[in-house]
C-alpha cells in the first residue's frame, strides 16, 4: 500500500514540475558558479519557486543535489508548506531561517530541521571544511524516510559570507541518497560539482 502511494505521490510531483540538462558553466541564484563536468538533472517547481536549485541523476525519489547561494539574514531555507509546523500548537508553519552570527552547529541544525520535515534525522558527523572558497563546515547524516520508510544517507557543505549589503549571506549545498548502492555511486558526482562551487564578484551580479 505505502509503494502505491509512493508511486501517485511521484506522479503528482512529476505533473507539477519541468526538468532541464545541466552541465558545463551553471549559475545559482546569480550568485554561485559551479562547472558541470558530468550532466544532471535540474528540477523545477512550475508552480512555486524554492529557495534553492534541484538537481538529480535517477530522480527527485533516489537522489538529489541541493544547492543554496546567497541566502540573506531572515530567509526561510526551505518554502513554506501550508501546515506545517514542528510544534503541534503554534498559529503559524516554522520553517528553518537563516540568521546573523549562528555557530557551526547552529548552521547544520537548520539543514536537520528542513530534512526533519521528510523524516528522522540523526547527524552522524561535523567537520571544518572548505566551501565556495569560504571557511565553512561539512556534516554527514542518516535520514530515515516517513513516505516510504526508505534508509538515506546525506552530506551537505554549509559556508556563511560577509557581505557589505547584507552582512552575511549563507552559501550551501547537500547530498542524499538511498544508502544502499545510489549513495556511494553518485556522491563522487555530487562532490565533483561541490569542489568547483565559487561565490560570484559583486560586479558579476545582475
Amino acid at each position: 500500500m505505502k509503494a502505491i502511494a509512493s508511486l501517485l505521490l511521484a506522479l503528482l510531483l512529476a505533473a507539477c514540475t519541468s526538468i532541464s540538462r545541466m552541465d558545463g558553466d551553471q549559475v545559482v541564484n546569480e550568485r554561485l558558479a559551479v562547472h558541470v563536468s558530468e550532466a544532471w538533472n535540474k528540477v523545477t517547481d512550475r508552480w512555486e519557486a524554492t529557495p534553492y536549485d534541484t538537481w538529480t541523476q535517477e530522480g527527485i525519489p533516489l537522489d538529489h543535489l541541493r544547492i543554496w547561494a546567497g541566502i540573506h539574514p531572515g530567509d526561510a531555507i526551505m518554502v513554506h508548506y501550508p501546515g506545517y509546523s514542528r510544534d503541534a500548537d503554534a498559529k503559524d508553519a516554522r520553517v528553518p531561517r537563516f540568521r546573523t552570527g549562528l555557530t557551526p552547529e547552529k548552521l547544520v541544525s537548520l539543514f536537520e530541521e528542513f530534512y526533519a520535515t521528510a523524516g528522522t534525522v540523526s547527524i552522524t558527523k561535523v567537520e571544518p571544511a572548505i566551501f565556495a572558497g569560504q571557511k565553512g563546515v561539512r556534516f554527514e547524516f542518516a535520514l530515515a524516510r516517513r513516505r516510504d520508510d526508505l534508509n538515506l544517507l546525506g552530506v551537505g557543505w554549509i559556508a556563511v559570507r560577509a557581505d557589505p549589503t547584507y552582512g552575511e549571506e549563507l552559501y550551501a549545498a547537500t547530498f542524499v541518497a538511498p544508502r544502499l548502492h545510489f549513495f556511494q555511486r553518485l556522491l563522487p558526482m555530487a562532490e565533483a560539482v561541490v569542489k568547483t562551487a565559487r561565490i560570484r564578484p559583486a560586479a558579476a551580479r545582475s
